[in-house]
């Protein structure tokens, strides 16, 4: 009887060890998300400010403006006759037409006061704005045939561009081109020396430096 009931509860200990085994996977069990096909949770990165000055979206026009208002405008030159020759003196007329005024006020009128020099270049100023009278450019006024007795052919004549008469006759120049300064002539366009009488019948505008005006 002791015997009989040793075996049973051996038995019985063997029969629950087998109840509590660990679970393993059956047909009806969820299957395992292999890890690569898992969905990760989405991150959200914030898009960055824009700035297009560090993007480089700002367009040529408006770096320019930008240029431009930091850049002074250049001082226009003011002041009477005397100052205005002084600031705009130079040995280089920066510009063939500028060139060609000046040459025709350096040999009309180089010994003349300045007033003088400004008369005979806005002479050679009002015939090239005359409108078709004249030629439209202050090269082709002073090439102009019979006009000027210092031009000869083609070519203009040769300055000493270091000296001072030069250097006044270009901003003399200067002045009659960009009206910086009115002169007694007014729209005047032909002048002869006070020593010789042609007897033009024009009208007479005014007399100044060595020169008298007509028109």
């Amino acid at each position: 009887m002791l015997v009989s009931l040793r075996s049973a509860l051996l038995i019985f200990a063997a029969l629950s060890a087998g109840s509590v085994a660990p679970a393993q996977v059956g047909a009806t069990s969820e299957p395992l998300i292999p890890a690569t096909s898992a969905s990760l949770p989405t991150i959200i990165v914030p898009e960055p400010i824009s700035n297009p000055v560090l993007t480089g979206t700002v367009g040529q026009d408006d770096l320019q403006g930008e240029a431009e208002a930091v850049m002074p405008a250049p001082v226009k030159p003011t002041g009477d006759l005397s100052s205005l020759v002084a600031q705009l003196r130079s040995s280089d007329p920066g510009s063939r037409e500028i060139e060609c005024l000046a040459v025709g006020v350096y040999f009309e009128s180089k010994s003349e006061p300045l007033a003088g020099q400004l008369a005979v270049g806005e002479v050679i100023v009002n015939r090239a704005n005359s409108g078709g009278r004249f030629p439209s450019t202050y090269c082709g006024v002073l090439f102009q045939r019979g006009q000027f007795s210092f031009v000869r052919g083609r070519s203009l004549p040769a300055v000493p561009r270091s000296s001072k008469q030069w250097q006044t006759a270009v901003a003399i120049a200067k002045i009659a081109d960009q009206d910086l300064k009115d002169s007694a002539i007014g729209k005047a366009l032909f002048f002869h020396a006070k020593h010789v009488s042609p007897g033009w019948r024009l009208k007479r505008v005014a007399s100044v430096g060595n020169h008298v005006f007509y028109r």
